[in-house]
């Protein structure tokens, strides 16, 4: 399903689905015994998601699909390190995945960590430590600095992302692969589509 399914369509697809969970009318596609034997052959996602761990934020459930259409990869606090950089690789390059999601939400533990000053021991302040630059640069702007810090993680998240050499790179300067941030509110079931900071964009996800 993925091959030839377009960022804009998968994007389509994503927001047409998160519609259907928020309102409360979703149609739980494809997870029939059918669809498990059809996958047999191979996957095809559509869109390739980079998401947290938490377990409120399920991707396939928050954008209301199925088996085989999203090759999803979650670390706490939706970071981009070498492992899910390396499944993105593979999502892009051999199953011709065309969108990439930085997955974020409202309330999220790891980024609170980082604002609250914590410090934990063991394997934690690996995921700490990737957040806090994108922490220290935002706390002290105006408005509501926990929601600043969140959405700055996702935005820098979509950057290492999209400049990461050599596959994620080059897919993104020839136009073969775009990503794009998002955040998730617990309260609602709504993601919002993160504009791309390019001049021109008009706030559009791309």
């Amino acid at each position: 399903m993925g091959e030839g399914v377009s960022a804009e369509d998968a994007m389509r697809q994503l927001i047409e689905g998160n519609w259907r969970f928020m309102n409360g009318i979703p149609m739980g596609p494809n997870r029939t015994a059918k669809r498990r034997r059809e996958l047999l052959r191979g996957q095809r996602p559509f869109a390739a998601i980079l998401g947290c761990s938490d377990s409120r934020v399920p991707p396939e459930l928050i954008f209301d699909l199925g088996l085989g259409e999203l090759f999803v990869v979650r670390t706490a606090g939706n970071i981009p390190d070498e492992g899910a950089l390396g499944s993105l690789e593979y999502a892009a390059e051999h199953l011709g995945v065309r969108l990439a999601v930085v997955l974020g939400h409202t309330g999220c533990g790891a980024v609170g960590a980082v604002v609250q000053g914590n410090r934990p021991e063991g394997h934690l302040e690996h995921i700490l430590n990737a957040i806090r630059p994108s922490v220290e640069r935002t706390k002290n702007d105006p408005g509501e600095g926990y929601l600043n810090c969140i959405t700055a993680n996702i935005a820098d998240a979509v950057k290492t992302v999209s400049a990461s050499p050599p596959v994620l790179a080059e897919l993104v300067r020839q136009g073969e692969l775009k990503v794009a941030g998002a955040l998730y509110h617990l309260d609602s079931g709504d993601v919002d589509f993160l504009p791309v900071e390019d001049e021109g964009d008009a706030g559009e996800p791309f």
